[in-house]
């Protein structure tokens, strides 16, 4: 190939090279863009959200007032007739007075009820609002730095790939240069030789003299231009093989960057949004709902939109709306040069020393990057963890602020513990903080020593691939160089079960055959605890208890343990109620057969009629309750014992007695049906 064509190869690579290296440039600079957009777009929807709730705030409190004056207007009217001096005396009145001082009663109920709503609204909805808009501009900047650093390390690699891949060329040609030299030279010592061999007995001494002396010449200049090739091609070699490993680590740094890396930098820029946004929707959705039961309809629509707040969906979306930003690129590829076909590592003499040293070197380098690098990302998991559990707490619930009595005090004294008055606020705020300063100087580390052993892994599995097939060219053979074993993760073992029959998530008939209970110990003691402390409790079976507490008790109850055997109450019934559900809830086959449901739910009508005439004690009402209830017991002979305990210990236990507690516990008919269905 001629000089100028050779140029013009070079040229055409090394522009094809800074196009890619463009257009990747490029990309990055739309990432932040887009980054940049969304951010912006959610600091705009706060800021609606909040104009919307100040709003809705003034027109709740405007509605208040409205209420109050009525209510007052009429009051007044009713204070000097009759029936409100006898109402005073001995509150007895006929029945459609006694409605309409019900009425105005509850006029002002539900003024007082609405200025709370506006106060929350101003006081705490809004205020969380800001905080979260706050919060989404601070995770932005701390992930553009750390996208920037990213970056510049990315095209830092990009850079040493074009240095590696000139350095290639460059020694090619000169490999080129110095073999088509040596062929020239080769050519002149035939030519010479050639003459050499004509007739001397007719050349004169002094021209066979000039003859060899030119002989030697072209002799010296031979094994000098064979030399200086053997120089060029060695240099050609290890620059070639230079560049193959620098291309498969560039291809490796990019490909992390793009799957991994860019995946982690938008987690980063969500972190707590979406969980402090459910708290805050929530805190709406929970006023709402304590103030009218008959908006359910419509607000169970907005509940199913925000229980659908998920980072991983709202990124998956997020990536699809741009594809062209997000895309991974193609890999780079070998860019032969001058005819040279060899597209891998050579491990052949003079090099293959020297690259077994440095896999070795590599090999090494790696294992001690991984230990380090596992245990930076397992203080970044628990951090991350722990920022995780102080934006998801469960501090939406104002049902506390809806509790009505007859004093005339301000709405202010309701709602004086919100969320925003709690003097621990400010003090959770700065743990929050230092703890994300913390988790993002750790999650900088971990990338960046993630990137570098991406790059090490990259070059070492490709001298493993190229030494191992050297190895099986050398010496015969398929087993490739030693490699040092994966580290094996430690689980925590779980709790171990006394029984061989599953408690929880097993067969009921399995498991007292096992362990010859017959009640199971965890139903007979959960019934125990919540007559004793949860009949008159709000929200029983209905509040959700601790996750931690409830997973304490339950594995108690799988070591054999009764955790509820004290009879003083340090357990929260909504936890002990929540064992009790998981329980039934996990059994492979129901307590209550489907088919047998309807049955179900007609003697449990019949037991709350004779649980209300159990209290007047007489006999007759306790014979006619099991009864019922053994008409539910299984044909089979095997399954009447076990499934007869339970269903005749249900009695005790006694949704009725639920029903009769409903003013205190707030248990509806129609919620105990679906509590039934566990079962």
């Amino acid at each position: 190939m001629s000089t100028p064509s050779r140029f013009k190869k070079d040229k055409e690579i090394i522009a094809e090279y800074e196009s890619q290296v463009k257009e990747i440039r490029a990309q990055l600079i739309e990432q932040q863009k887009c980054l940049e957009q969304q951010t912006e777009i959610r600091v705009q929807l706060l800021q609606d959200l909040q104009d919307f709730f100040r709003k809705k705030s003034e027109i709740e409190m405007e509605y208040s007032r409205n209420l109050e004056k009525l209510a007052e207007r009429f009051m007044a009217k009713t204070r000097s007739t009759k029936d409100h001096q006898q109402y005073k005396k001995d509150q007895n009145l006929l029945s459609p007075v006694n409605c309409w001082y019900l009425l105005l009663n509850q006029v002002r109920r539900e003024s007082k009820d609405h200025a709370t709503l506006s106060d929350i609204y101003l006081n705490n909805v809004i205020m969380r609002f800001m905080q979260i808009s706050e919060d989404s501009t601070r995770m932005f900047k701390k992930s553009k730095e750390i996208a920037f650093q990213l970056h510049e390390d990315l095209m830092k690699v990009l850079n040493e790939l074009y240095t590696v891949m000139k350095t290639y060329h460059m020694y090619h040609a000169e490999s080129i240069s110095a073999e088509s030299k040596l062929k020239e030279a080769e050519k002149q010592e035939e030519k010479q030789i050639g003459r050499s061999g004509d007739p001397v007995f007719h050349i004169r001494l002094e021209e066979r003299h000039q003859r060899r002396s030119s002989v030697k010449k072209i002799e010296k200049m031979k094994e000098k231009r064979q030399a200086k090739y053997s120089e060029n091609k060695l240099k050609s070699i290890k620059a070639r093989n230079e560049y193959l490993l620098t291309l498969e680590a560039t291809n490796a740094s990019v490909f992390k960057y793009y799957i991994h890396d860019l995946s982690d930098l938008i987690d980063c820029c969500d972190l707590g949004y979406h969980a402090s946004l459910n708290r805050a929707l929530r805190t709406y959705l929970s006023a709402e709902y304590n103030l009218e039961t008959s908006r359910h309809e419509g607000l169970d629509i907005i509940e199913n939109a925000v229980d659908s707040l998920e980072p991983r969906s709202d990124k998956q979306r997020f990536m699809e709306m741009y594809p062209t930003a997000f895309c991974p690129p193609m890999k780079f590829e070998f860019q032969s040069h001058m005819g040279d076909e060899v597209c891998q590592v050579t491990a052949q003499q003079p090099v293959q020393a020297e690259l077994m040293l440095r896999y070795q070197q590599l090999q090494s380098r790696l294992a001690t990057l991984k230990i380090e690098n596992e245990e930076v990302k397992k203080t970044t998991e628990a951090t991350l963890q722990t920022i995780q559990d102080m934006v998801t707490i469960e501090d939406y619930d104002v049902s506390e602020c809806f509790q009505h009595s007859r004093s005339t005090e301000s709405v202010k004294s309701t709602v004086s513990e919100t969320y925003l008055s709690k003097p621990s606020i400010a003090k959770r705020r700065a743990n929050q903080q230092e703890t994300e300063q913390f988790y993002f100087m750790k999650f900088r580390e971990y990338l960046e020593g993630s990137n570098l052993i991406t790059k090490l892994q990259a070059k070492h599995d490709l001298l493993q691939r190229t030494l191992g097939e050297g190895h099986r060219a050398e010496y015969m053979t398929t087993r490739p160089p030693n490699l040092p074993p994966k580290p094996q993760k430690h689980r925590k073992p779980r709790p171990r079960s006394q029984y061989s029959a599953k408690l929880f998530n097993g067969d009921l008939e399995s498991f007292i055959k096992d362990s010859g209970q017959v009640i199971p110990l965890i139903v007979e003691s959960c019934i125990r605890f919540i007559n004793l402390y949860g009949l008159q409790h709000q929200g029983i079976f209905r509040v959700s208890g601790s996750q931690v507490e409830v997973n304490d008790i339950k594995n108690s109850f799988e070591r054999g343990e009764n955790p509820l055997a004290d009879d003083q109450s340090n357990h929260d019934i909504n936890s002990v109620a929540g064992v009790l559900k998981l329980y039934f809830r996990g059994l492979e086959n129901p307590v209550f057969p489907k088919e047998r449901f309807n049955d179900l739910i007609s003697c449990i009508r019949f037991s709350t009629v004779v649980a209300i005439h159990r209290l007047d004690g007489t006999e007759e009402s306790k014979r006619t309750s099991k009864p019922q209830f053994n008409s539910l017991s299984p044909d089979a002979e095997g399954d009447t014992v076990s499934v007869a305990s339970i269903i005749l210990v249900l009695p005790e236990f006694s949704f009725s007695w639920l029903w009769c507690h409903s003013p205190e516990n707030v248990c509806e008919s129609e919620k105990l049906k679906s509590k039934k269905g566990s079962f």
